[in-house]
């Protein structure tokens, strides 16, 4: 789906504050900047409406332009976004977790919560050597289904094949990998495995050759879970066996900063 998709009104045409948030979701993913004829082209709209918009995001501070006229996103935006994450006392509480298993991998750590069908990186801390590493990033999003973030806390929320079913309904599961599960009946017996076991696993169901480790983590309740911290690897530098095989000490390390709250 599409920016114009995502964001249209009647008719299928971007109309008022839409067309603001689609202009600031597109500045989004133009971490260089974007042109005006650029963003008309991938939103859709005339070049006119496109530059009111921008002009509005301006006047916010939420947009601006670089020395070459290229659109970016504000510091004013930045500002609040960074203040609000910073702010977060999930985000506080559970980076030292993350810096511990980062250190204790040599891979990366995030704490993710669930948000209707997408799983949210909240945090994430990359190993400190220069090797290579993934490229999630805080705020981003991925299909509950194939993380293992995502299809731990499904477990806990989807205990039924009914409950699967519905949470399906008439879509289509988003095929990542050859390994994705595509059927709310795997899906369900998936969740029913990670419930017995008390953890998730992800093999390369959300890209091929990464390998993730997820456990609970409980910030404010004791049978609820706040979201879910997982080790994210490179399978051919830590294969899931090794994360498995750690998983009562990562379980451990996570269980730390429940008990301290």
């Amino acid at each position: 789906m599409g920016v114009e998709d995502a964001a249209a009104g009647a008719g299928g045409r971007l109309v008022g504050a839409d067309r603001v948030l689609a202009v600031l979701k597109e500045l989004g993913a133009h971490a260089d900047g974007v042109t005006l004829d650029e963003l008309t082209r991938s939103i859709g709209s005339p070049k006119p409406t496109v530059h009111r918009a921008l002009a509005a995001l301006r006047r916010a501070g939420f947009a601006g332009q670089d020395r070459s006229g290229r659109y970016l996103l504000g510091d004013e935006l930045l500002r609040l976004a960074f203040a609000n994450h910073e702010a977060r006392p999930d985000h506080i509480r559970i980076r030292p977790v993350l810096e511990d298993l980062a250190i204790r991998f040599g891979e990366t750590a995030h704490f993710a919560v669930l948000h209707g069908r997408e799983v949210v990186y909240r945090a994430k801390v990359d190993p400190s050597s220069g090797a290579a590493r993934l490229t999630s990033v805080i705020g981003g999003r991925n299909p509950a289904h194939c993380t293992g973030v995502g299809k731990l806390l499904l477990a806990e929320e989807l205990p039924t094949l009914s409950a699967v079913k519905a949470w399906v309904g008439d879509r289509t599961l988003e095929v990542r990998t050859p390994r994705t599960i595509r059927s709310a009946t795997a899906l369900h017996r998936a969740l029913k495995e990670i419930r017995a076991r008390g953890f998730a696993t992800d093999d390369g169901e959300n890209e091929l050759g990464i390998s993730c480790i997820a456990v609970p983590v409980h910030l404010t309740s004791p049978t609820v879970p706040s979201g879910a911290v997982s080790v994210s690897a490179l399978a051919y530098r830590t294969p899931l066996s090794r994360l498995v095989d750690a998983v009562d000490d990562i379980r451990a390390r996570v269980e730390r900063v429940g008990h301290a709250a």
